[in-house]
């Protein structure tokens, strides 16, 4: 645990794209007893951004000078490209520092072991931003089942959608090397099925299909992913930036009642405008966006708005920062991250053969 009597943890961050410059950045400086003390990236238009959002700290084109001097810092966090995700946070544990990973936490499975492995030789804490835990419509699920308002459930309909019909130039996001993990299996998978095995637990099989349809694309940009579990349920996932006019959100089946979301969390939105949480909205959502619930009370049917929970990615950091100084639980235990990572991998295989995949959690 870092002891620093009082003083703010200092983190460091690698990356400053838009990980590290929208979410990462104010997030950490948001959050009270923490402060952003370096920042790498080798981009000098990032660098010259990064000096403009945070004058007092260090701005660095190589993350070596962090490794090199780990006393200055309590915490990085590794907000690079994916293909950097394990050996820059293997160097940051080797070092003795805690390390937050971006997601996903590695391009491959065996990846995420590595990094285990590392924090498990160094003592050191893992851990990585699976965010959207903390998205409006999953915590409002989540306050919906606690309350039994679904009854048992059945099924999970949960969809990452946005209409971007052009590849974007350049973006490694695009490339189809292994090591880039690229396509929305990676990025917007990574966060329907960590939601879906949290409700969940892990499934015992997987179907999956994933299209490269935009003209260029090397990897997936229109999936769909079939998650069976143990208990019955059925988690139906959709991650695609082709429809025009995009499907609900999120939409949960219980026996008892549905609850149906449309319309993204509105976090993401709000940091890259320069909205910080605290401030007057944070997390919150207009009326006219909120889901809607449709289940009984003693037996008479009952459609209701359903008040959108606050989002709340800042509870992210306030754990991280409370695992470090107190000890406490880390916000998210990589095994799940590396579960997730196996699931993507086993739907990979069966988009690629076909074939239903069996899984062993």
């Amino acid at each position: 645990m870092a002891e620093h009597l009082g003083k703010p943890l200092r983190v460091g961050i690698i990356g400053y794209g838009l990980a590290g410059r929208v979410f990462h950045a104010p997030l950490v400086a948001s959050t009270p007893g923490m402060r952003v003390a370096a920042i790498v990236t080798g981009d000098p238009d990032r660098r010259a951004q990064a000096r403009l959002d945070y004058p007092e700290a260090a701005i660095l084109a190589d993350a070596s000078a962090l490794f090199a001097d780990p006393a200055a810092l309590d915490l990085v966090v590794v907000a690079a490209p994916n293909r950097a995700h394990v050996s820059l946070g293997v160097a940051a544990l080797e070092a003795g520092l805690p390390v937050v990973v971006d997601k996903p936490m590695a391009p491959s499975s065996e990846g995420a072991r590595q990094l285990i492995e590392a924090a498990t030789r160094s003592g050191k804490l893992l851990t990585i931003f699976q965010n959207r835990r903390w998205d409006n419509d999953f915590l409002t699920a989540r306050r919906l089942i606690e309350a039994g308002a679904l009854g048992a459930l059945v099924r999970l309909e949960s969809r990452f959608e946005r209409f971007q019909p052009e590849l974007k130039a350049g973006a490694w996001r695009e490339r189809s090397a292994p090591d880039e993990a690229g396509g929305l299996l990676f990025d917007l998978g990574a966060h329907l099925i960590d939601q879906a095995i949290l409700l969940f637990g892990p499934p015992d099989s997987i179907y999956a299909e994933a299209a490269a349809r935009r003209q260029g694309a090397q990897v997936d940009d229109d999936s769909f992913v079939a998650l069976h579990f143990a208990g019955g349920q059925i988690a139906h996932l959709w991650m695609s930036v082709i429809p025009r006019k995009l499907g609900p959100r999120l939409r949960l089946v219980g026996m008892r009642g549905v609850y149906e979301k449309y319309g993204l969390d509105p976090q993401e939105d709000d940091l890259a405008q320069g909205l910080r949480p605290g401030d007057t909205g944070w997390g919150t959502e207009p009326r006219e966006r909120w889901g809607r619930v449709y289940t009984d009370i003693g037996g008479v049917a009952l459609e209701a708005e359903a008040e959108s929970v606050p989002g709340s990615y800042e509870r992210f950091y306030a754990q991280v920062r409370d695992a470090l100084t107190q000890g406490a639980p880390p916000p998210v235990d990589p095994a799940d991250s590396l579960r997730v990572l196996r699931v993507i991998e086993a739907a990979h295989e069966s988009a690629r053969t076909g074939v239903t995949v069996a899984f062993e959690g």
